[in-house]
């Protein structure tokens, strides 16, 4: 039996996007099985085909016309982009570049329902913008982290509403009067001799959901020498969209805060500002995608010069003070030794490379010492918006987290992306003896200050 016209359209509409694929990314895989135990889909499921093993073989499929990619989509669907795999692989296969080019193709099958579609065009016009966001969350500020919000989970109401709006109040934090407006000021000027001049982006649910998370990073950098230029009117960087194959929207984003920061500094000339040293970021899934702009506009003649050079500034603000190094002195963040457990949000280790920085910042605060969890490369589940639009295997995953975390005999949980810090909080909850998750540039911050926990 033939195909039907609408069968033809969709398994072209597929072909012309894994047609970019290029046959480096997948040529190298001998099937060994290493990526299995690193991929967080498959840990759950326990499906062949949800690992990036499956996932190559079901491609091979729809390129040889075997398959149609509308229905193996699901598989694909489930697969978080943490990149673990292309860490865990001995042959060199770049799965991120497949997902990559796979996701723009997903869009196009329709093989979501219209409340899917529906759902998460609302995701990408509300949360990469604070101005649209804040009107909608005032109303809920005294409903979350209250007691309207404990009977409401109690009682199992959230439900009622299906589970991605489930998954969605879980995770709702409680709202800081900071959350509804950006703080800093355009700049933060250095203290003593300035030594460096950074630009900060401040990403769009990190300054809504943990605001102080930007503040603390203006302090360090300030504190240690650095003037911070913070560009207002910024948007998303475009991490949100790139992560679900939203090309066009993603690329707008991206020129939108190449503009703003080009804006905020001016074009270099005699006796203007000083050009900036790096753009820096406090969210490590903003930091991953900054660092692709080359690429996310590679395709545009105008832009793909000005998105390089961005690109090239860009470094997540520990990794920038690992290499600037610090100037000001720390203090113990309170009288009896603090053990922290670190939590790897896989943008950062597995996107970026970076582990290291990071853990030997927090290791310069006084009577602050550093455990590692057993499952450490374990994503979280968090994954953009994955555990609001797969908010089952989401939690699955951010069980796992929280517990491995909470058993690792730390007194508290450090973590560097928003999104990760947000899910590990939500179910950390569920823990006997949960443990308060913190950034690690709030701890600095805390230790400059000689300030102890908020907890403690």
């Amino acid at each position: 039996m033939g195909l039907s016209s609408t069968a033809e359209t969709k398994e072209a509409l597929a072909r012309r996007f894994l047609a970019a694929i290029p046959d480096s990314a997948i040529d190298p895989c001998v099937h060994c099985g290493f990526c299995l135990t690193s991929c967080a889909s498959y840990r759950v499921t326990g499906s062949e085909m949800d690992s990036p093993r499956g996932r190559l073989h079901l491609l091979r499929g729809v390129e040889a016309a075997s398959l149609e990619l509308a229905d193996v989509a699901e598989h694909f669907e489930s697969c978080l982009g943490c990149f673990a795999c292309v860490t865990a692989c001995p042959a060199g296969v770049r799965y991120d570049q497949v997902i990559s080019a796979v996701r723009p193709a997903l869009r196009q099958t329709g093989h979501r329902s219209p409340w899917q579609q529906a759902f998460r065009q609302a995701l990408f016009s509300l949360l990469p913008y604070p101005d649209r966001l804040r009107p909608l969350l005032r109303p809920l500020q005294a409903y979350a982290g209250g007691p309207l919000q404990r009977l409401a989970r109690r009682t199992g109401l959230t439900a009622l509403f299906g589970p991605e709006i489930e998954a969605m109040e879980r995770l709702l934090p409680p709202l800081a009067i900071e959350a509804f407006r950006d703080g800093l000021p355009p700049l933060v000027p250095a203290q003593g001799r300035r030594r460096y001049r950074v630009g900060l982006v401040l990403g769009c649910v990190q300054r809504v959901f943990d605001p102080t998370v930007n503040h603390a990073a203006a302090r360090v950098l300030a504190a240690n020498g650095i003037e911070v230029v913070v560009p207002p009117g910024q948007t998303c960087c475009g991490a949100m969209t790139a992560h679900q194959g939203e090309d066009a929207h993603t690329e707008a984003l991206a020129r939108a805060l190449i503009d703003c920061f080009a804006a905020a500094i001016g074009p270099a000339a005699p006796g203007g500002p000083d050009p900036l040293d790096a753009v820096l970021v406090a969210a490590s899934g903003c930091g991953h995608t900054l660092k692709l702009y080359d690429r996310i506009l590679a395709r545009d003649p105008v832009w793909a010069e000005r998105a390089t050079g961005f690109a090239s500034q860009v470094l997540d603000v520990q990794e920038f003070l690992h290499r600037v190094g610090l100037a000001a002195p720390l203090r113990p963040l309170r009288q009896a030794p603090l053990r922290a457990v670190f939590h790897d949000a896989c943008h950062m280790l597995h996107g970026q490379g970076i582990a290291a920085q990071p853990r030997e910042l927090l290791q310069e605060i006084p009577g602050l010492s550093l455990v590692e969890a057993t499952d450490a490369g374990l994503c979280c589940g968090s994954a953009g918006i994955y555990n609001v639009v797969q908010p089952r295997e989401a939690a699955e995953l951010g069980a796992m987290k929280a517990a491995d975390l909470a058993s690792s005999g730390a007194d508290i949980a450090v973590s560097a992306n928003i999104g990760c810090s947000l899910q590990i909080r939500r179910h950390m909850g569920d823990q006997p003896q949960p443990l308060p998750v913190y950034h690690p540039l709030q701890l600095l911050d805390w230790s400059l200050r000689g300030e102890t926990l908020p907890s403690a």
